[in-house]
């Protein structure tokens, strides 16, 4: 008789061991792109990340970054490490999972299994959980710090021990794990909420045990409790009770005149009391149930409690202290993301509903000297009855959305969406885009890494010819839908023999994904790909697929009668399954070789002056920043601001303050001049036609009448009597302090005007010119090109490139120059502090984020050899446009729009072979792109309009060069895209 249980554990522990290796090989050398290097600074130093915040998780990779042993350069490895930990652990209870739901199918009772029936189940096992350990989207949170690894491992846990309790037969050992149960879910709260979503599906578990003869009717009661315990938890403990004790807060401080912080006490003494009270009350009675409840609900609370963390810190001043929730009223804000908005998803208004009415409501609070303040009132915006729906989809106004909108649907300007159209938007982008074909990126195939990549099926596989960029991209992965088809016989096959446990799956799958595309209600356009949010739901499909082992093993023992040789063979027909995806998926999610995410990070703070203030935009030009600096200690002189975040008042407030090594910043306005309420918009009258910019800060300061418009019913609303402001220069104190370069004395002017955009601006604009006017020009201050481009005024008359980055002069732009270069300091940074640490490695992974960074330098090096080439120095030309080659190859990182650029530049400086070479990739890569677009009547976008100019400009300068081989043998595939209107324009010589 074979010991189940002891090969049940060794099995699990094996798959484990298995993918733990292969996720530690694969695994990020440093902190990634997105969100990762704010986890892996915020952790290390344990500040305050972006709302909600994930408490749990910042402590136990905290943990994590001690195996550095004081290493800087090895906290984010070790942190990586952590997140390849616990997705392997996740496999382990996936593995568990399925052999738990396996032994119900067979109705085997403890100690009876056979051989047979241990083979196939450890196969269903081993398939499912291996196969579901390599797909793509699983695979790539496994490989770096970020908190869906963890948040994976919670899930995984709960299901498992769900499955646990179902097996356990005494009364008090079932409470006791439904107390572990609780306090792994209060846990899973200060990582990522993705747990609670599998709540209601659980629920079933619960009713088939206690109920033996279920039905529908007692299913739907159980699945609506699943939901009441969701609710109860996600929005009454989590931000319910907070925001009960902010309430009591501002109601001792400001009514009764009690001091900060009484409001907190009593509600906290008065809670627990009550708890404890009910506890007692609940064993002296004898009531099991409400006894039971009660401690799983006070788990959940212990649980909860790791974001203290969070309150704690933030009143600790941490240089990362996102949205500063120091006091109860901040801290309820961020809990519930209100910086996020608000998505309509019952009742709400089509994109092209006008606002009919705007009021004020309820008061926003913030704390003050003695009490809190009213500092806001929330804006209740009341849009056309007549443009709004039930279960709204095509819901957002901004601009951009309304176009993408039409577009998706197909609506011409002025015509009116219908319920049909908001149906439409639903399926085919909500369900179809957002998640249908993340489902199939992971189970049946995916075409590239490229953003908005379809999917691959057996179809698409055998009826298109994909051209070589395609094909040689590492992302191109193909399974021949062989997971999608052992899965679907897995549904079919439990669906038969085992209901009850198939509905338990159904509604896990439906919970984490189907139901969950639906409650987050996404907009038209997303900044990045999102498949990670819908893991639960793969992890479950996955379920499936080991059942299709079993499925396999007992149609084969129908015919030869011997479950032993059935589950042998059924197995290793579906090891194909994990195989593929394995195989296929290797080359682009192993990262381990990249450092690009954390240079690049480097090279725009070595591309600063000393104690410089650099200014960025997005998430991908800030968080690695954050990272160097906080982790690895690199340029801590140099302060960080996030643009978009100077509209905030607790992120001014946190310039106002030492950073590391960069001294504070100064400001003319005071806090009262810019906090919560105070200046968010500034809007524009006209009156003059310039205002001095130091006058008006004071003005501004001062709460001058001459700036102020009556708004609403009974308030004033500050403005701008100009649309350009001015800046004198202290010209002896600029030359003092040696602040323009010699090469650009002649471009020196006395005094800068800076316009303004639009109608208004809003509070980022005013508190940027309040530091540039106030520094008086003794710290450098430079902007990134998001950044650059992102502000409501025009800089670039008065910026020079000094590597990635551009810093403020107060000189005048040529009209006859595109940008000013320093070409010394330029030259120097590019080729004395810029790392390029593995960009030549043609073996490393560089997905469509690292392109992107990669084309932003090589952008970069061409500005820097033009400005060079302007200044007849050939030979440092030559050296930037060859460590561009060197550092950056195509073999590595394909040819981009700046590497075709760079073409006839190359050709003047005599590096004509290069100059070839880039041709010739670039056209076969734009000959063949366009001949598909063609094939597959897919609409240019932008990387076909990039490869018809670049294919236009090749034809032009081979012909320039005489070049007539290589011009003649271009020109024909020129002409065969462009029929007669591309003879017209490049005749041939």
């Amino acid at each position: 008789m074979v010991n189940y249980q002891k090969v049940n554990t060794l099995t699990g522990w094996i798959v484990f061991s298995i993918t733990f290796l292969i996720y530690s090989i694969t695994v990020e050398s440093t902190a990634s792109f997105w969100d990762p290097g704010e986890f892996i600074a915020v952790s290390y130093k344990l500040q305050v990340p972006h709302p909600p915040g994930a408490p749990f998780f910042l402590i136990v990779y905290r943990l994590f970054s001690f195996l550095a042993f004081g290493d800087v350069l090895q906290v984010a490895y070790w942190m990586n490490i952590a997140s390849a930990l616990f997705s392997g652990l996740t496999v382990l209870f996936l593995f568990w999972t399925i052999t738990l739901l396996a032994r119900k199918l067979f109705a085997i009772k403890k100690g009876e299994e056979s051989k047979g029936q241990t083979i196939a189940i450890m196969g269903a096992g081993v398939i499912g959980s291996l196969a579901y350990s390599f797909t793509d989207s699983f695979w790539f949170s496994a490989v770096e710090a970020e908190v869906y690894a963890m948040s994976s491992f919670f899930t995984a846990i709960v299901i498992w021990a769900f499955l646990k309790w179902d097996v356990i037969e005494d009364p008090k050992a079932e409470n006791k794990y439904m107390v572990f149960i609780a306090y792994l879910v209060g846990l899973s709260i200060g990582v990522h909420l993705l747990n609670l979503v599998t709540l209601p599906a659980l629920a079933l578990i619960v009713y088939f045990k206690k109920y033996k003869n279920p039905n529908l009717k007692g299913g739907v009661v159980a699945y609506l409790l699943g939901g009441i315990a969701l609710v109860i938890i996600n929005n009454i403990i989590i931000p319910g009770l907070p925001s009960l004790a902010g309430f009591l807060e501002i109601f001792f401080v400001n009514s009764i005149g009690l001091p900060f912080g009484s409001g907190i006490i009593f509600f906290s003494l008065a809670f627990i009391a009550c708890l404890v009270a009910a506890i007692m009350y609940s064993i002296k009675n004898g009531k099991i149930i409400l006894n039971t409840v009660l401690l799983c609900l006070t788990f959940i609370l212990i649980g909860y409690s790791s974001y203290a963390l969070i309150v704690i810190r933030a009143n600790a001043d941490t240089i990362i202290n996102q949205n500063d929730p120091s006091d109860i009223i901040s801290y309820v804000s961020y809990l519930k993301r209100e910086q996020y908005g608000y998505r309509p998803l019952v009742h709400g208004q089509y994109f092209t509903a006008k606002v009919v009415e705007q009021k004020e409501g309820k008061p926003v609070y913030a704390k003050g000297k003695d009490k809190y303040e009213i500092v806001d009132r929330q804006v209740e915006t009341t849009y056309d009855p007549n443009r709004s729906t039930i279960f709204p989809r095509i819901y957002s106004t901004q601009g951009q959305h309304r176009q993408i909108y039409r577009s998706k649907l197909g609506l011409r300007e002025g015509v009116e969406p219908t319920f049909f159209d908001n149906l439409y938007f639903m399926f085919d982008h909500q369900l179809g885009h957002m998640y249908w074909r993340y489902f199939m990126w992971n189970f049946s195939g995916r075409e590239s890494d490229f953003s908005d990549a379809p999917y691959l099926s057996l179809w698409s596989t055998i009826s298109t010819n994909f051209p070589d960029y395609i094909k040689e991209n590492k992302g191109h992965n193909n399974y021949f839908m062989l997971p999608l088809l052992l899965g679907l016989l897995g549904v079919f096959f439990q669906a038969k023999y085992d209901p009850k446990s198939f509905w338990l799956t159904m509604m896990l799958f439906v919970m984490t994904g189907i139901a969950l595309v639906l409650y987050l209600n996404s907009p038209p356009v997303e900044p990045r790909e999102r498949d990670y949010i819908y893991v639960g739901s793969f992890y479950a499909f996955a379920i499936w697929i080991g059942f299709g082992v079993l499925a396999l093993a007992h149609l084969i023992a129908k015919l030869n009668k011997n479950m032993v040789v059935a589950g042998i063979i059924a197995t290793l027909l579906a090891s194909s399954v994990p195989a593929i995806l394995a195989i296929q998926n290797w080359n682009d999610h192993d990262r381990s070789g990249r450092y690009f995410s954390v240079d690049s990070a480097r090279n725009y703070l070595a591309s600063c002056a000393p104690n410089a203030i650099l200014f960025t935009g997005g998430d991908n030009d800030t968080f690695p920043l954050w990272y160097v600096q906080e982790v690895e200690g690199f340029r801590t002189d140099v302060r960080v601001i996030v643009y978009s975040y100077f509209n905030t008042d607790w992120y001014v407030k946190q310039m106002t303050r030492p950073s590391n090594e960069s001294p504070a910043l100064d400001f003319t306005l005071a806090y009262d001049n810019f906090k919560k309420g105070s200046n968010d918009v500034v809007y524009i009258t006209d009156r003059f036609e310039n205002v001095s910019l130091v006058d008006y800060l004071k003005l501004l300061k001062s709460d001058s009448d001459l700036l102020k418009l009556p708004y609403g019913e009974s308030g004033t609303i500050n403005t701008v009597p100009a649309r350009t402001l001015t800046l004198d220069v202290d010209m002896d104190s600029v030359d003092e302090m040696e602040v323009v370069p010699e090469s650009f004395n002649d471009l020196k002017i006395p005094k800068l005007n800076f316009r303004l955009k639009g109608d208004y601006f809003t509070k980022d604009t005013l508190m940027l010119l309040d530091l540039i006017a106030t520094n008086e020009w003794e710290r450098p201050i430079y902007f990134n090109n998001t950044s650059l481009a992102t502000i409501d005024i025009d800089l670039t008359d008065h910026v020079v490139m000094e590597g990635l980055t551009y810093r403020l002069l107060p000189i005048q732009k040529p009209d006859n120059q595109d940008e000013l270069v320093n070409t010394e300091v330029a030259y120097a940074n590019v080729t004395e502090e810029f790392a390029f640490r593995g960009m030549d490695n043609p073996d490393n992974y560089f997905d469509d984020q690292y392109r992107r960074f990669t084309s932003n330098h090589r952008s970069t090096l061409y500005s820097i050899t033009n400005a060079l080439m302007n200044e007849d120095d050939m030979d440092r030309a030559r050296d930037i446009q060859l460590l561009s080659l060197e550092k950056m190859p195509h073999e590595a990182i394909p040819y981009d729009l700046a590497s075709g650029l760079s073409v006839p530049m190359l050709f003047e400086l005599g590096l004509d072979e290069k100059a070839l070479d880039i041709i010739e990739k670039m056209s076969h890569k734009a000959v063949q792109l366009l001949d598909f677009y063609d094939r597959t009547g897919r609409p240019i976008d932008r990387e076909a309009r990039i490869s018809m100019e670049m294919l236009g400009n090749f034809v032009s300068v081979l012909w320039e060069k005489e070049y007539k081989m290589e011009a003649e043998k271009l020109q024909v595939h020129f002409d065969r895209i462009f029929g007669e209107l591309g003879k017209q324009r490049l005749p041939k010589r």
